[in-house]
């Protein structure tokens, strides 16, 4: 059986600067900003742990256009493949994100309601918590029901850079 490969690049789009990467399938892995090569490391070794890792920023070019449109204020949606691996559960949660209107936030509750388990709302947000794709995976949306913003992969001030950068486009 062939080895599973993810091909990975570092984007630089100022002033941004994150890992991202892709297998045969499409877009597996967005990095935080400011991430390291370790972080995206361990999540491999975690995910996907028999794969080889390439870089290649010529393959991962169409992926890399669209996050860098969308950092510059040119894209508001995501067209390209993703390849997204998780639980039932988390695919769920996952799908009810990128369904979250560029511009618009909601809660984890809502989002636990969507998915038909209401009282789910810490599976939820444990659940936000392992999605891979930040940006093109909205879960920078979802903040407290107080509207206060909580918990992020790629930090706090990431997530808040993030819905900043929408709202100056509305």
């Amino acid at each position: 059986m062939k080895q599973p490969i993810i091909y990975w690049t570092y984007l630089q789009e100022n002033p941004w600067n994150l890992y991202i990467a892709a297998t045969e399938k499409g877009l597996c892995y967005v990095g935080a900003h400011n991430g390291t090569f370790e972080e995206f490391q361990n999540w491999v070794n975690k995910v996907k742990s028999s794969s080889l890792l390439i870089e290649n920023q010529e393959y991962l070019t169409p992926y890399a256009v669209q996050i860098s449109d969308y950092l510059n204020r040119k894209r508001t949606n995501f067209s390209v493949p993703m390849d997204l691996k998780g639980t039932e559960f988390q695919q769920s949660v996952w799908k009810v994100l990128c369904e979250i209107p560029y511009g618009e936030t909601t809660t984890y509750s809502a989002i636990a309601t969507k998915v038909k388990k209401p009282l789910a709302v810490r599976a939820v947000g444990t659940a936000i918590g392992k999605n891979p794709i930040l940006i093109t995976v909205p879960c920078h949306r979802v903040i407290g029901k107080n509207g206060k913003l909580t918990g992020y992969r790629g930090g706090i001030e990431m997530k808040k850079q993030l819905l900043e950068l929408e709202r100056s486009c509305l």
